[in-house]
């Protein structure tokens, strides 16, 4: 194998595997180390240069993060990233001095979004500050989209929501509520703005055409209309005995709004058995804590209504196999009826564009979604760009932010007349942590603690109102113990071959035994050849240029290695440091980049 290329931003990038999970690709390692330090304002504005809504993402982010944090590999729970999140956000001070501005002299372009969720807001977050004249158009009487009206205030207070939002508008973004696009066409032949932004998310619920849906209609809501007429105060009740049909994180938001709403039997119905459900384990224990049955393998056949009135629903009770395709298919075991009031339907959102017109030079493509590139965000029309969920369907907010980050990069290109396909390169930052022979900068010790459990407001107080936030977030002692759990991977082995002697000392005290040296070969030969074989094809293996005395490499395991720093401690040459690893994002308007530089 060739020598490691440790300056190529994306392999250390991959090594922070919380990061590189990330799809805004936020420093959690040391906005960690940030809150560890008390520094929980620079915490926040570190989190905010990268995914924009801290304390609303600190709330309700799916948290691809956490699944790849390196503390899974050494335990069964990763470290509490989002919850830190939240924790550098409740905590911080006021940032306002400290965020970006609008320039008053304009650049004489204008931009308009269409929808004011946080894939366009994410736009006119890194607009704005460049001088653009930004105008959003929205259909709700306020700002924040899905965000809005489908999380409900248990989850996410609207003073978080709105104060986030806030910073974003308060730079003079021109938002024009109750203003719905009702023709792209005229939109663009006002020949008004340089660019079009589509955010207009998911928002059309799917339906269940069983039979009895037409007859059971008054008392079948369709789950996001559920909810946005709950924030928008056009329900405030529910029947005693409500079936939720549908187990993503949407259901779980309406069994839970139900229980707030008077509720009493509160069934959640799923075709399929836990290892299929699409809701996040954390959706679902939340649920279930507050009394909500989950019943699994009932697959809806019809609404039963008497006397003009829905009195229940009969369901299929169903087992599943693979078939000879691999395909998972039901057999009808028995059916049950069970009596409810009302059905919430939470079975999937589609998107929806009535607004634009199919003969303007943006193509459809399958399920009647626009054909959108996965790297420009543009479509198959010049200066039209689609993100968020109306990109390629449902996603969580902080897909959407990065969606609204990459639409940003290709809107400034396109406005400036420089080809929306030329990226500005990821940069990075590489700085030692030595501070004496065997001293860093940065906390080595592992910490055996467990993951420290969430505070929740009483059961029976916190169903009472709609309005009171479940999670009462970490306390500072509790977020003290939790910033210790971080491996810090972020904090980089970095090898120096020309003064290695092959002592073998690093290879004796690495615990992991995640460091081997031995001659060269293939990628394959040398996986197999490391004292622990590195079968973690996914991430890389390091290998060192030739060593001085014999020839051989030093090769490494990124997989095993947890950072502790003992390598470069033991080591009685300096070959190994430890380097603090800072990945420089490219947002839109950094300067003028290489016309030559490829996009990594």
């Amino acid at each position: 194998m060739q020598p490691t290329d440790t300056r190529d931003p994306q392999y250390y990038h991959r090594v922070v595997d919380c990061q590189w999970a990330c799809p805004a690709h936020t420093n959690v390692p040391e906005y960690i180390r940030l809150i560890a330090a008390g520094k929980f304002t620079e915490s926040y504005l570190l989190n905010r240069k990268s995914n924009v809504f801290p304390g609303i993402l600190g709330r309700t982010c799916d948290r691809p993060c956490e699944p790849a944090c390196r503390r899974g590999r050494v335990e069964e729970e990763p470290v509490a990233i989002c919850r830190l999140k939240r924790v550098a956000a409740d905590l911080r001070d006021d940032v306002r001095d400290f965020l970006p501005t609008a320039p008053e002299v304009k650049n004489g372009k204008k931009v308009a979004l269409i929808g004011a969720g946080p894939a366009s807001l994410t736009v006119a977050n890194d607009l704005m500050p460049l001088g653009y004249e930004v105008t959003i158009f929205e259909a709700l009487p306020k700002p924040g989209g899905l965000m809005r009206t489908n999380i409900p205030s248990f989850r996410l207070p609207v003073e978080v929501l709105e104060e986030e939002i806030d910073y974003i508008l308060d730079m003079g973004v021109d938002i024009r509520y109750d203003h719905r696009v009702e023709s792209l066409k005229e939109l663009l032949d006002a020949d008004e703005y340089d660019a079009v932004f589509i955010g207009t998310g998911a928002p059309k619920g799917k339906e269940l055409r069983i039979p009895g849906r037409e007859e059971a209609d008054a008392n079948v809501h369709i789950g996001i209309e559920w909810l946005e007429a709950i924030h928008f105060g056009h329900i405030d009740s529910v029947g005693e005995r409500v079936l939720v049909i549908g187990v993503g994180n949407t259901a779980m938001d309406c069994c839970r709004s139900s229980k707030r709403l008077g509720g009493k039997d509160i069934k959640v119905m799923a075709r399929k058995s836990r290892p299929y459900f699409k809701a996040s384990p954390w959706e679902l224990e939340d649920a279930e804590d507050e009394r909500v049955e989950i019943l699994v393998n009932h697959s809806p056949a019809r609404f039963v209504v008497e006397d003009g009135r829905l009195t229940g629903m009969v369901f299929d009770l169903v087992e599943w196999n693979e078939n000879e395709q691999g395909r998972l298919v039901s057999t009808k075991l028995d059916e049950t009826f069970i009596p409810c009031d009302d059905v919430i339907l939470a079975i999937g959102q589609d998107n929806a564009f009535p607004f634009v017109e199919r003969d303007i030079g943006i193509e459809f493509g399958e399920w009647d979604m626009p054909v959108v590139d996965r790297s420009t965000f543009m479509t198959t029309r010049e200066g039209v760009f689609v993100g968020g969920d109306a990109a390629w369907g449902p996603e969580n907010i902080i897909w959407a932010v990065e969606h609204g980050h990459q639409a940003a990069i290709s809107i400034h290109n396109h406005c400036q007349g420089i080809p929306v396909i030329e990226r500005p390169p990821y940069g990075m930052n590489l700085v030692s942590t030595k501070m004496g022979l065997h001293e860093w900068r940065y906390s080595n010790d592992y910490n055996p603690a467990d993951r420290t459990a969430m505070r929740y407001v009483d059961l029976e107080q916190r169903i009472a109102d709609m309005k009171i936030e479940a999670e009462l977030g970490f306390d500072v002692k509790q977020a003290s113990r939790e910033v210790e759990r971080c491996l810090n991977c972020d904090v980089q082995t970095d090898f120096t071959a020309k003064l290695c002697i092959e002592c073998d000392a690093c290879v004796d005290v690495c615990p992991t035994y995640c460091l081997t040296i031995t001659m060269n070969g293939t990628e394959e030969q040398l996986r197999s050849r490391l004292v622990a074989p590195a079968d973690n094809l996914e991430q890389a293996i390091f290998v060192s240029e030739a060593l001085p005395q014999t020839k051989r490499v030093m090769v490494k395991d990124e997989d095993l290695c947890v950072h502790c720093g003992l390598c470069a401690e033991r080591c009685p040459t300096a070959a190994w440091d430890m380097v603090q690893f800072d990945l420089l994002n490219p947002h839109a308007g950094q300067g003028t980049w290489p016309r030559e530089a490829v996009p990594v």
